[in-house]
């Protein structure tokens, strides 16, 4: 079981500090050391509305704190005391950034160019989140503050080697989390360069619960996606290569629907409960950004609304949350938090009819996901 150092004592009293005070105490605090023995660090960024808290560990969104209906601020994203939290098996990529390539990879391999590259198999006979001991979760990133007249930010930087997870070509992969001036909003925007083509599928794995982390469950929670389609899978979870209507299904999230209310419907198949990919709707009037998602927890009132430049969402509802004992103490219980995973399409490399996740040597690879927090009245 997980413990407590140190760094978690240190970390819990940077919680207990008012929202002004965190937003001022932004030059990084130890976070502890890895097992090899790297020292990392925790960033804070924010502006009285809303304030992130960031590890060098997998660029992590660690902690995020936004208010309810009342005012009160709470921490609304899993995760971890210190580092060691975040290496350890109870870890399920709490707030990392995933990839090089997010979600899943059949079979654990890939053709390209003529050239078959062999991945980590870490999930069932397939690959996951870009590998086992060097994804982009896994390591320590260069992290430096940014401040404008627009806000404050952090930009997370690492080369992935030729080779590194079994992936082609040097990658240069650039995470920026931003909080602008005077708004509830985290931007979170993606770069990446190569020397050679490469598959690449960045996102953020935050876990969610806007009634709190730790709160006992996330089914109450009411959730609307903006997608008419969805990708159906086989037992593997790999993509059929279909794209499907979620139309009298209980995938149908095009209005606002309680996260529970059909969510045992599936339980018995092979996602657990919700673990899709839904083929989001194209953005209006030409805008770079689409809505994703809107989830709103009726009790505390907090409103999240998820806009992207990806074309898909990965809706997880923490089927595999096991009642882990993680940050400041509390618990983890089953389909206690969800994931909203912005992304291309699982699989993307090995289906022709997705879109195209290979970036070429001279082009840059870029992706943007905003998450924007209000809040709405009770209901009388």
């Amino acid at each position: 079981m997980f413990r407590l150092c140190n760094w978690g004592f240190a970390l819990m009293t940077l919680t207990s500090m008012t929202i002004a005070q965190q937003t001022e105490a932004n030059s990084p605090k130890p976070f502890g050391k890895t097992r090899s023995g790297q020292a990392v660090n925790l960033h804070t960024i924010g502006n009285g509305k809303l304030t992130a808290l960031i590890s060098e560990f997998g660029a992590t969104l660690v902690q995020l704190h936004v208010a309810d209906r009342q005012g009160k601020m709470d921490d609304v994203v899993l995760g971890w005391d210190d580092v060691s939290g975040y290496e350890s098996d109870q870890n399920q990529y709490f707030g990392c950034t995933t990839g090089r390539v997010c979600n899943r990879i059949a079979k654990a391999s890939f053709i390209l160019d003529g050239k078959t590259h062999k991945l980590a198999v870490n999930n069932g006979p397939n690959h996951l989140h870009g590998g086992v001991t060097k994804s982009l979760s896994k390591v320590v990133w260069s992290v430096k503050p940014i401040s404008n007249q627009h806000g404050q930010g952090l930009e997370c930087s690492y080369t992935s080697p030729d080779g590194e997870e079994g992936y082609p070509g040097n990658l240069t992969v650039q995470v920026t989390y931003f909080v602008p001036k005077d708004q509830a909003v985290l931007k979170i925007s993606y770069s990446a360069k190569t020397d050679q083509r490469t598959p690449v599928n960045l996102t953020n794995h935050s876990y969610f619960n806007l009634s709190g982390a730790g709160a006992s469950t996330v089914l109450d929670h009411l959730l609307k996606l903006n997608a008419d389609n969805y990708t159906p899978v086989d037992e593997t979870l790999i993509p059929t290569g279909k794209i499907e209507s979620v139309k009298d299904t209980p995938l149908d999230f095009r209005q606002p629907r309680k996260i529970g209310e059909r969510i045992e419907q599936l339980v018995p198949t092979a996602t657990l409960g919700y673990d899709h990919n839904f083929v989001l709707n194209a953005p209006q009037d030409g805008q770079d950004l689409r809505l994703a998602a809107e989830l709103t927890d009726p009790k505390s009132g907090r409103l999240m609304r998820v806009l992207t430049t990806e074309p898909g969402v990965q809706f997880y509802s923490g089927n595999f949350l096991m009642g882990q004992t993680a940050k400041g103490g509390k618990s983890y219980a089953h389909q206690s938090a969800i994931c909203l995973e912005t992304q291309h399409f699982p699989d993307s490399v090995n289906q022709v009819n997705f879109p195209s996740t290979i970036l070429e040597p001279g082009k840059e690879f870029s992706s943007s996901t905003e998450f924007h927090f209000s809040t709405v009245p009770a209901v009388k």
